[in-house]
């Protein structure tokens, strides 16, 4: 999406992503619990000055140490905790879900505010901060002050085993919400005639409050400096950022917002298309006169974008000896016991038994097939799945998952033998390594 001067220039969704479905937005999520941190500002709940051991008396070790003792809340939004690792690995793990205590127990070599380390845990613990003076978590108090106002309509927000949300990720919005969101802090915290957020909070936020690279222009996106929970960009614009490149960027100068919601491990790529495309077209002159023929020939295109089934080899011979067998796989990795796929006219339906239980679902031959199946972990419930199959040669059936609400795409790649299958399972985007999983099955007879 695409907005100039208060109006959406351009919006297109390639399909099957639709525009009313929430997407996964990573890190993307940690701007908005900075803009709880603001709101409670206002209140004067809490202040920035704040320390932040001073929350959690139980959780803190005996004798903290002179770093964390002097940690507060502006170094938790300017990720300057003084830590040199990430610390949601270690909060991940900790002994009964407390992942507060896992946070103040660990070492900070650093003095706060002197040292720049993106730090999932800072964002999680200004999520526990703010449930700990408000007794509401994050979704609950931003629901009246953010969301209701923005029209944000139906938010979920993933929470730790204690019930505290993320924080540094774990919100699901649409890509609509995002926009209203960037919005909000072009109009330096305004929304209609009304001062949501202070203006105070929009400029601190969106500036410099700590240095993390270089800053020049030829360094990329990540040394432009860091405000809080937002990364300063080149050409004087601000941004929210989520992994697989979500990105809600706010360009003042420009009175524009360019929200993209995707699944691409190459963020700079996309910023740099920004700068190259689009900036130079925001002219400073007076609005140009419209071009009918222009405006018919871009609606055209938004309207036809899709996301193509793969089409390779529409049938194999091998359908009717394959359908309906079950084939039980090695022990591996993901947790699957057996596979089978049945064939019926145009469509493909894969059954996979996990320990978990088991899940089928229907796939169109080289078209898009609607699903609700319980895949990667999602706070609404079941992912919204599009599949779709074909075969990649004679023996090799393709089938492809498009998980609609999340920037993942699954595909399983089934090679049929004899009496036994080959499955090699890959994503588009990991946070990891992204090798694909390959795995041996046999014929149950």
């Amino acid at each position: 999406m695409l907005l100039r001067h208060g109006h959406v220039v351009a919006e297109g969704w390639w399909s099957p992503y639709r525009p009313e479905l929430p997407h996964m937005l990573f890190s993307l999520s940690k701007s908005f619990t900075a803009t709880a941190i603001g709101l409670a500002v206002s209140e004067q709940l809490l202040s920035l000055e704040d320390k932040v051991v001073s929350f959690f008396p139980d959780e803190s070790p005996a004798e903290p140490g002179d770093n964390l003792s002097q940690m507060n809340i502006s170094h938790l939004l300017m990720m300057g905790t003084g830590h040199t690792m990430d610390t949601m690995t270690d909060m991940l793990q900790s002994h009964e879900g407390n992942w507060v205590r896992a946070f103040l127990q660990l070492p900070v070599e650093e003095v706060p505010g002197t040292y720049f380390l993106y730090n999932t845990g800072a964002t999680y613990m200004l999520s526990a901060i703010l449930q700990k003076v408000t007794n509401q978590t994050l979704l609950e108090y931003l629901g009246p002050r953010l969301f209701t106002p923005l029209g944000i309509k139906d938010p979920t927000w993933e929470s730790c085993p204690r019930g505290i949300n993320i924080g540094g990720y774990g919100l699901n919005l649409t890509t609509e919400d995002i926009a209203k969101f960037g919005q909000l802090y072009l109009q330096q915290g305004q929304w209609n005639n009304r001062q949501i957020l202070s203006r105070e909070w929009v400029a601190a936020a969106s500036s410099k409050q700590i240095a993390n690279g270089d800053g020049s222009p030829d360094s990329g996106e990540w040394s432009q400096g860091y405000g809080y929970q937002f990364w300063n960009c080149r050409h004087g614009a601000f941004r929210a950022d989520g992994a697989f490149c979500q990105l809600c960027i706010v360009m003042p100068e420009q009175d524009a917002v360019v929200v993209i919601t995707s699944g691409t491990n190459d963020t700079q790529q996309v910023m740099d298309a920004v700068w190259e495309l689009l900036l130079p077209a925001m002219k400073s002159a007076p609005l140009l006169q419209e071009e009918p023929s222009a405006v018919a020939d871009l609606a055209a295109q938004l309207s036809t974008l899709q996301i193509e089934p793969p089409r390779c080899i529409q049938s194999s011979s091998l359908e009717s000896s394959m359908s309906a067998q079950v084939y039980k796989l090695e022990a591996n990795e993901l947790d699957i016991d057996t596979l089978e796929v049945s064939f019926s006219g145009d469509e493909a339906v894969l059954t996979i038994q996990e320990k978990s239980g088991r899940q089928s679902l229907v796939f169109g031959r080289e078209k898009w097939t609607a699903n609700t199946a319980n895949i990667i972990p999602n706070p609404s419930g079941a992912n919204a799945i599009m599949a779709s199959f074909t075969w990649a040669a004679e023996d090799k059936l393709q089938m492809t998952m498009q998980l609609v609400e999340t920037p993942f795409c699954i595909t399983e790649e089934i090679t049929v033998k004899e009496k036994s299958i080959q499955l090699t399972h890959s994503f588009n985007v990991t946070m990891g390594p992204n090798e694909p999983v390959t795995l041996a099955g046999y014929l149950i007879e």
